[in-house]
C-alpha cells in the first residue's frame, strides 16, 4: 500500500506543478503571481517532479512552438509527423534540451514574459541532482516494496514528468472527441478526466489557449482549474481580469 500511495502521489503532485507552473502560467500566462511566489513555485516545481524536473523556461517556450505551428514540421512534438511514440519523446526531448540552452532558433515573441532562473534550472537539472533523486526513490522502493512487480513502477518514477507530456501530445493529438473546430488534430482524450487533471481537454485548449479553465461541458472537470480558483482566493495567484491587492490600495 505504501508503494502504490507513493506512485500515485508522484504522479499527481508531479503533474500538477507541470499544468499549473509549467503549463497554464509559464507558457500561456492564464494567471499573474509575484516574483517571490514564482521563485517559490519553481522550488515546488523541483521538489515534486525531482528526478525529471523541467525547466520552466524550457517547457514555457517549446509548448508556445507548439501552438503556433500545431500539427506542422515546425511542431515540437506531433504524431503527424514522428512515426512512433518513442520518436516523438526523443525529438521533444531535444528540442527541449536546445531551447533550455537557448540553442535552438526561437523568435523573440515565443520567449516573451516566459519566467526564467537560470541558475536554479542548472542545479535542479544537473545530473547529480536527477541522480540522487532516482537512487532516493529507489531506496524507498527497496525499503517498502511488498512484491517484485512494484518495482515494474520505478522506472516511470524516472521518466514521469515525460510520460505525462507524452500522454496528451501523443493520444489527444490521435483519439477522443472535438468541441471545437481548430485548425490541427487536437482532441478530448477522456470526457471525464480524472487521469491529467485538465489536461485530456486537449481540443478545449487548443480552441482557447490562454483560458485558465480547460474543461466546457458539464463532465469536463477541470480538477487543476479548481485548486487554481482555490488560489486565487487566498490571495497565492490573481486571475486575469482582476487587479492586485497592491493596486487596490494604490487606487484607494
Amino acid at each position: 500500500m505504501i508503494i502504490l500511495a507513493f506512485f500515485v502521489g508522484h504522479w499527481y503532485t508531479s503533474l500538477f506543478f507541470q499544468t499549473f507552473f509549467l503549463h497554464r502560467y509559464a507558457a500561456h500566462g492564464a494567471f499573474r503571481m509575484s516574483e517571490r511566489m514564482e521563485k517559490l513555485f519553481f522550488i515546488l516545481t523541483y521538489i515534486f517532479q525531482g528526478s525529471n524536473y523541467l525547466s520552466a523556461y524550457g517547457y514555457g517556450v517549446m509548448h508556445r512552438l507548439h501552438h503556433a505551428f500545431a500539427d506542422t514540421p515546425q511542431d515540437p512534438h506531433s504524431p503527424k509527423y514522428d512515426e512512433t511514440l518513442f520518436k516523438m519523446m526523443w525529438k521533444t526531448k531535444t528540442i527541449y534540451s536546445a531551447v533550455t540552452r537557448d540553442r535552438y532558433p526561437v523568435d523573440a515573441k515565443f520567449k516573451k514574459g516566459v519566467p526564467r532562473w537560470d541558475a536554479f534550472d542548472k542545479f535542479a537539472s544537473h545530473m547529480a541532482s536527477r541522480l540522487a533523486w532516482g537512487t532516493a526513490y529507489g531506496l524507498f522502493y527497496i525499503a517498502f516494496a511488498t512484491e517484485w512487480w512494484m518495482f515494474l513502477l520505478l522506472p516511470i518514477h524516472f521518466l514521469m514528468s515525460p510520460i505525462h507530456g507524452a500522454i496528451i501530445n501523443w493520444f489527444a493529438h490521435k483519439y477522443g472527441y472535438v468541441n471545437h473546430k481548430v485548425n490541427d488534430t487536437s482532441k478530448n482524450f477522456l470526457p471525464f478526466d480524472f487521469l491529467m487533471m485538465g489536461e485530456s481537454y486537449h481540443n478545449n485548449h487548443h480552441h482557447n489557449g490562454g483560458k485558465a479553465n480547460f474543461g466546457e461541458r458539464w463532465h469536463e472537470v477541470d480538477f487543476t482549474y479548481l485548486i487554481i480558483l482555490l488560489l486565487d482566493k487566498v490571495g497565492v495567484i490573481t486571475m486575469k481580469g482582476k487587479r492586485s491587492s497592491e493596486s487596490r490600495k494604490i487606487a484607494a
